[in-house]
């Protein structure tokens, strides 16, 4: 490296400082900072040649010797003479191959030839001025002058105080005034809530602006109460981490809802005891959850079999023809294919792995449904990364290929939808048990005969007469969004992970019941999302599904899926019993009536 290349800021040489200056010590104390720019010695003085000349004469003595050595060596070998016999030439080879090795080995022989010409401490003077403040900075600092300079009265100029860090604000064009303490007063916080409602200050820009979410909430939540003249005195503020939601899980936060967390279990299932927490505000839910858990548990467990794990996005793309159109078809579901595309999709994660593409066509449009795996996320953002690569990548074969939207429905993501139900998304789970008559008489108070009646007639005739799909079942739908809620799950995809098939039938000669649960999406994840709140992620950790598993990743997720099927199962199982025995209205009187007067707010 030149270093008359390098630009290095002065060494400022200082005077100590004194009390005071007169006017006329002003010009005499920058006078007596010397620069040593200038005259300070180079690494590449002490070269007798040019810098570019020396490192080129280096370089082809380096090379020169290597290829004279490597050919003695390889006649020697061949003649059968001792390489350890050397002539005075290649005595001469090998002192250039070390000279021009330790040339090259000291960045062409810079900082080798320095620390041998230069000593250190001029190393270290010359080096340090980028450690120096700058003049205007010394001359502030030690001109403490108490004589006034021409006409100027007298002031003392006191040094300059140490800068404070500053809390870290995004990039926002209007910054609002704020004082240097993290507290602020409530003079300036009425301010700022005067300025929301004006409409001066955007709501949604609180917490850029002011580098403190609690403080933003309150000082939002304040300005909506003004704005709209409505109370929301009951909706709790204090108490929550509004740091941990900035910019992943909700804008513009004004306060929390609470939904009290039930425990259902032991669920036994696959052999292991879980406690399962849900979160819910329909009373009886967790109570004949509970129950089912208990038949469970009593006839010995239920067990359950992962059939599928893949996540979905459909994008939709267009071209002029329907031709065309198929032409793209053919060529993503041509397996000749399908290792190039794979390699092209895989590059947006570690986790994320193509498994297939299934395609339709509607016109001159075309619907491509990528399906992979995803690791213990939920993994909607990281299959999407995946299909805007093959996109990409197609754009250069299909130049002609309009893109209308990443998401084309054909997913198809929190609708209801066939294509769903039948091919799945996310987890595909069974779940099964046998339940004795004994435990069907005494634990759900009702007969296996009447349970099979009432399954035929109500999931299965009565849901296809409903036109249903994918809700052939009591009410799947309530366990899983109970589940989801406590474990930080998105609760819109209850929707499609609330398909399921409830089929029950007598067996062991009509003594026992057979029940299961068919569930072909089951959209969970245990990373990401509402996972990481410090409630959810407590309820994964009581599962033992917290986070990633590291030794086998997705483990956690088919997990956590498994155990949405069991608790469903038990859900299934309870309430059918309780319609069967006709107790449903007289417990739903009981657990989810109440005689409370609702209308006050929490205090």
């Amino acid at each position: 490296m030149d270093l008359k290349q390098r630009s290095i800021k002065p060494h400022l040489h200082r005077i100590p400082s004194s009390a005071a200056f007169p006017p006329s010590n002003i010009k005499a104390k920058a006078a007596k900072v010397v620069m040593v720019d200038e005259d300070s010695p180079k690494a590449s003085d002490a070269l007798p040649l040019p810098l570019y000349i020396t490192n080129g004469v280096f370089f082809t003595l380096f090379f020169s010797v290597v290829y004279y050595l490597l050919t003695r060596w390889r006649e020697k070998i061949r003649n059968s003479t001792p390489l350890h016999v050397v002539t005075l030439s290649e005595i001469a080879a090998i002192v250039a191959f070390v000279a021009s090795f330790i040339y090259l080995l000291g960045f062409f022989g810079i900082s080798f030839v320095q620390s041998l010409i230069i000593p250190r401490s001029s190393h270290d003077d010359v080096w340090a001025a980028d450690d120096d403040l700058d003049l205007d900075n010394i001359i502030l600092k030690e001109d403490t002058r108490s004589v006034p300079c021409a006409a100027a009265p007298i002031v003392d100029c006191p040094s300059l105080p140490s800068p404070k860090p500053q809390p870290h604000k995004a990039n926002v064009d209007d910054v609002l005034p704020l004082p240097n303490n993290t507290t602020s007063s409530e003079e300036e916080d009425e301010e700022i809530i005067k300025s929301v409602v004006a409409g001066t200050t955007p709501s949604y820009a609180l917490e850029s602006k002011l580098g403190d979410c609690y403080r933003a909430a309150a000082i939002r939540r304040e300005a909506l109460q003004r704005m709209t003249a409505k109370s929301v005195e009951g909706l709790p503020l204090d108490g929550f981490d509004y740091q941990s939601i900035l910019g992943q899980c909700c804008e513009m936060p004004i306060g929390y809802v609470q939904i009290p967390v039930g425990i259902a279990g032991p669920l036994l299932l696959d052999g292991r005891e879980y406690s399962v927490p849900m979160a819910t505000t329909e009373g009886c839910l967790v109570a004949s959850t509970n129950r089912g858990c208990k038949a469970i548990y009593a006839s010995g467990g239920a067990s359950s079999v992962l059939l599928k794990d893949g996540m979905t996005r459909a994008p939709v793309v267009r071209f002029g023809t329907a031709k065309r159109a198929a032409d793209l078809k053919f060529f993503l579901e041509d397996p000749l294919h399908f290792d190039t595309l794979s390699l092209v999709f895989n590059r947006s994660s570690r986790f994320g792995r193509l498994q297939s593409i299934n395609c339709a066509i509607a016109g001159k449009n075309l619907y491509m449904r990528f399906c992979c795996s995803t690791g213990d996320a939920m993994g909607m953002n990281m299959v999407s990364k995946g299909v805007q690569n093959v996109l990409d990548f197609l754009q250069n074969d299909f130049p002609d290929m309009d893109v209308i939207g990443i998401s084309g429905n054909f997913c198809s993501d929190k609708k209801p939808a066939a294509v769903n139900w039948i091919e799945g998304r996310g987890k595909s789970v069974v779940c099964e048990a046998i339940i004795k008559e004994e435990v069907v008489r005494k634990v759900l108070k009702t007969d296996v005969g009447s349970l099979v009646e009432l399954n035929m007639l109500k999931n299965l005739t009565g849901s296809a007469m409903a036109g249903a799909l994918g809700g052939f079942n009591a009410h799947a739908g309530n366990i899983v969004s109970a589940v989801f809620l406590a474990t930080g799950q998105d609760p819109a995809q209850n929707v499609e992970s609330s398909h399921c098939i409830t089929m029950m039938e007598a067996v062991n000669d009509g003594k026992d019941l057979h029940v299961s649960v068919t569930m072909p999406s089951i959209e969970v994840g245990t990373v990401g999302g509402g996972t990481q709140l410090a409630s959810q992620s407590a309820c994964l950790n009581l599962l033992g599904v917290k986070g990633a598993c590291k030794d086998s990743p997705g483990s956690n997720a088919r997990l956590l899926a498994t155990i949405v099927a069991g608790s469903v199962l038990a859900g299934e199982l309870s309430l059918m019993s309780a319609i069967a025995a006709g107790q449903l209205v007289k417990s739903h009187m009981k657990y989810n009536r109440s005689n409370k007067d609702v209308s006050k707010p929490a205090s």
